[in-house]
Order: C-alpha cells, then structure tokens, then sequence
C-alpha cells in the first residue's frame, strides 16, 4: 500500500479489516447462499437418492448458483457497502478513490472477479492474504479495500 493511502487511511480513522473477520464474512455469506440454493431446490433435492445424485443435481445448477452470487455479492456492496456477512463481522468494502462504497460497475466487477478467483482454486484470496493492503484479485480489479465498519 502506499504512503499517500495509508495517510489517507490515518487521517479518516480507517483500518483495514483482519483476515481472520473476511474469512468469517465469507463463510457466513457462502453458507447463507448454499441454504438458499437448498431451499429453492428442496424437491429436486429431497428426491435424491444417492449422494451421487445430489452431486449431479449440484453441478447442474453451478451456472445459476454462480449468477446467484454475483447478484448477492454486487447488490450488497453497493447498495450497503457490505455483504450480509460483513454486515455480521462489522467490515465493510469502500472504493480506494472515494472511500466510499463501492458504485454499481466497481460492485459488479468486485463481484464477478470474485468468483473467478474461486474458480481458481481460491488463489485470489490467497493474494488478499499475502497483499500488504490485504487486497484480493477482487479488490485490485474493483480498485476497492476491505476495512472495519
């Protein structure tokens, strides 16, 4: 990060977010999805049989359950400035220009990117941890931080 940033940051009373808080965000966010695509598909899943069907009926929905979490992910942080689980863990996403929340196209970019890096085995994320500015692929696309509420 650099120093006009981080004074930036200082003059605004904004920290970063821990990793240990994202992390949790994230579960609670990518468990509150997962009860949802259960939810709407509870017929076809309680007709499931075998683990083997479940994991087929699983993979036939990963188009919708993918666009599923685009549109949470973007209407959130723009509307909000924070996911459901953010909102839980007291972070939230600002805009590195503005320090505000993020508008609709950084939102809709921080989000698509966002499950591109899951679909690389996570390494986006693995970035955000290794990242002084603890900024995921995600946030370096979206030009946005993660920061305490």
């Amino acid at each position: 990060m650099n120093e006009e940033l981080q004074n930036r940051l200082y003059n605004e009373g904004i920290v970063l977010a821990e990793t240990k808080k994202r992390a949790i965000a994230f579960v609670i966010d990518e468990l509150l999805l997962s009860f949802l695509l259960v939810f709407a598909l509870w017929d076809a899943f309680s007709s499931a049989a075998t683990t083997e069907e479940i994991i087929n009926l699983t993979n036939a929905f990963v188009l919708e359950y993918m666009s599923m979490k685009i549109i949470y992910q973007a209407f959130f942080v723009m509307q909000y400035g924070a996911t459901l689980g953010k909102i839980a863990m007291k972070i939230r996403v600002i805009e590195i220009k503005t320090l505000q929340s993020p508008n609709v196209l950084s939102a809709l970019n921080r989000a698509i990117f966002r499950v591109i890096s899951e679909m690389f085995f996570y390494l986006g994320f693995l970035w955000g941890v290794l990242d002084p500015s603890r900024q995921a692929w995600h946030d370096k696309t979206a030009k946005t931080l993660v920061v305490d509420a």
